[in-house]
């Protein structure tokens, strides 16, 4: 089979680290892409394997000169992988709107304007075969309002409902796939440089966040090596799904949400059902024809 190249967003640690490792022992190329690309070393890359290039994803034009030397450098890209993150950790009310709207700016925005090129690119210049793979790293965060991290939860809810619907909006013959991966917890940098803590806030004694972050640290469950894997094998599938979660904690959670979401919809379902009105000339268009699975 005929290598393909990968381009991955925060490289420099965590899962973005392992995956680049990963595409090289695999026999793939990659353009990885960091804020200090030249920071980057792996033992087995060549300049016929892997290219380093420095991108900011809050920088317009520092995603467009990435991808540019990289389709110089390779040719193509066949599999973009959005991986550029951190946490925002802390009560709500401790958040300062500076905080707030940068981890926006790179979880959701970045990883949008990212999205917008990786489309141009896999549907206009990538020939025999034109499209690729879109990999979304976002979290069971994505799912789920996990207390202290309210900014990060949202941006992930936001990276979601955002590839859910471009999902719906291109066409089958593009030939272009998205993958929304929700890990859970794994003992990546994510508890330590990707982290940034908000100051404590007098009114949330009972949130003590540095304390919380300090005690998980070590202890989560995820192995960072075999999400490398599996983010490189759902890469090579010819129908890979729209979501897939990774470690058994993101599984119960989701289980959890699931259960919940059921009760609640058996609850209140007739009440919502009751908003209807009585009759009407038109058909409302049915979303479950719309692919969200």
């Amino acid at each position: 089979m005929t290598p393909q190249v990968f381009f991955v967003t925060g490289s420099s640690t965590g899962f973005g680290n392992e995956l680049v490792k990963r595409v090289l022992d695999e026999g793939d190329a990659v353009i990885a892409t960091a804020r200090q690309s030249s920071k980057l070393q792996f033992h087995n890359a060549n300049k016929n394997n892997y290219l380093a290039v420095d991108c900011d994803v809050t920088d317009e034009a520092s995603i467009e000169n990435a991808f540019s030397k990289g389709l110089a450098h390779f040719g193509r890209i066949d599999v973009v992988v959005n991986n550029a993150g951190y946490g925002l950790v802390g009560a709500f009310e401790s958040l300062t709107d500076a905080q707030i709207r940068h981890e926006f700016e790179v979880n959701f925005f970045g990883l949008v304007n990212v999205t917008r090129k990786a489309l141009q690119v896999m549907r206009d210049l990538n020939k025999e075969p034109q499209g690729g793979r879109i990999l979304q790293i976002s979290s069971i965060a994505g799912h789920v309002g996990l207390p202290m991290t309210s900014m990060y939860c949202a941006s992930k809810w936001a990276v979601e409902g955002f590839t859910e619907s471009v999902r719906n909006e291109i066409l089958d013959e593009w030939n272009i796939h998205f993958t929304l991966i929700e890990p859970g917890s794994f003992q990546t940098d994510w508890l330590g440089r990707s982290i940034v803590m908000a100051d404590e806030h007098p009114a949330y004694p009972h949130l003590p966040a540095r304390q919380v972050w300090a005690d998980m640290r070590g202890k989560e469950p995820g192995d960072t090596v075999k999400a490398a894997k599996a983010f490189w094998d759902i890469a090579k599938l010819e129908k890979p799904p729209l979501r897939i979660l990774l470690g058994s904690d993101a599984v119960a959670f989701m289980q959890k949400k699931l259960k919940v979401y059921g009760e609640w919809v058996e609850e209140w379902g007739p009440f919502a059902k009751a908003m209807d009105r009585q009759k009407t000339d038109q058909k409302a268009g049915n979303p479950l024809d719309w692919k969200m699975i």
